[in-house]
């Protein structure tokens, strides 16, 4: 009986995580394509599964093209000058936009995996991705600012650190990110050579 429980645990362990995740996905898929349900049933009397889905996404390319095209230039103006008049928005809006883009904009911010000395005495570590070197504006002429994200989470927290106690590391900054939101359970090597 015991050596059932071991194999129903195994093969749990090997299944949780695929069926999880397409759960997600199912759930995400469902939630979107739901948007337009109501609106395409009435206009076009059809009611085709993941149309919805198709629609938002073909729109959201159509947003990037404009986005990306000299038509979006006058409107983002526009909303600079309405986020001037509103400082809290443009607060909220500048930092959302600058974490956004840091994970899939042009210029990524997560892209240096390091590992800090946090505490010299125990000799604990810390991975994290360093993402300013030039604190001179702080006054911080010695020090690199770090962000070291939560395990089991989508949060963070950033610290001013000096500058010797952190050092690179080489591997891929997806492997670093993998490693420390599940809480150092992925296996490091395993990964590096998938994405060798």
């Amino acid at each position: 009986m015991k050596r059932i429980v071991n194999y129903f645990l195994q093969g749990l362990l090997y299944i949780a995580p695929f069926g999880i995740t397409v759960y997600i996905i199912y759930l995400i898929f469902t939630f979107i394509d739901r948007l337009l349900e109501n609106y395409i049933t009435e206009f076009l009397k059809i009611n085709i599964p993941g149309l919805g889905f198709v629609i938002i996404v073909i729109f959201l390319v159509f947003i990037g093209v404009i986005g990306q095209s000299l038509i979006a230039r006058p409107i983002k103006k526009l909303f600079d000058r309405f986020l001037d008049k509103a400082p809290t928005l443009k607060l909220i809006y500048s930092a959302l936009n600058d974490l956004f883009s840091a994970f899939v904009g042009k210029e990524k911010k997560f892209n240096k995996p390091v590992i800090v000395l946090v505490n010299p005495i125990s000799n604990l570590e810390k991975l994290g991705f360093l993402t300013e070197e030039d604190l001179s504006k702080l006054g911080e002429m010695d020090k690199v600012a770090v962000y070291f994200p939560h395990s089991y989470n989508f949060s963070g927290e950033m610290f001013i650190v000096p500058r010797d106690q952190v050092r690179a590391i080489d591997i891929s900054p997806a492997v670093a990110m993998k490693f420390i939101v599940s809480g150092g359970v992925s296996d490091i090597y395993e990964e590096s050579e998938k994405n060798d």
